[in-house]
């Protein structure tokens, strides 16, 4: 598996998201509640929206435009008007910078 430099874990505030781009894919890299951090598809799978402008709640990241919900261990979601999952990668912190895989661990195709 191979992982991408992203930047800075410090540069994530707890309970926060960023977009970043992992081999060309847009991804939200988000510092939950849990005191982890995670990576999925900035792109809700309802409206085709960015989600790294949405909220984060515990281990949820909710979409801003409709509510959709997401897990952010799984990518599946946990809230409507969202049916379908999205694309989940892991995620590294080597000496404080984050790295994020380049393939999704859920199956999903981002």
């Amino acid at each position: 598996m191979s992982f991408e430099l992203v930047g800075a874990a410090a540069d994530v505030a707890k309970g926060s998201a960023i977009s970043v781009e992992v081999a060309g894919v847009d991804v939200a890299v988000v510092h939950a509640d849990d005191d982890n951090f995670y990576a999925v598809r900035d792109e809700c799978s309802h409206a085709a929206v960015p989600l790294s402008e949405g909220e984060v709640d515990g281990c949820t990241l909710e979409c801003w435009l409709h509510g959709s919900r997401f897990d952010l261990r799984t990518g599946e979601p946990t809230g409507l008007p969202a049916t379908e999952p999205v694309a989940v990668f892991a995620v590294e912190i080597r000496d404080g910078d984050l790295y994020v895989s380049t393939e999704p661990s859920n199956g999903v195709k981002p």
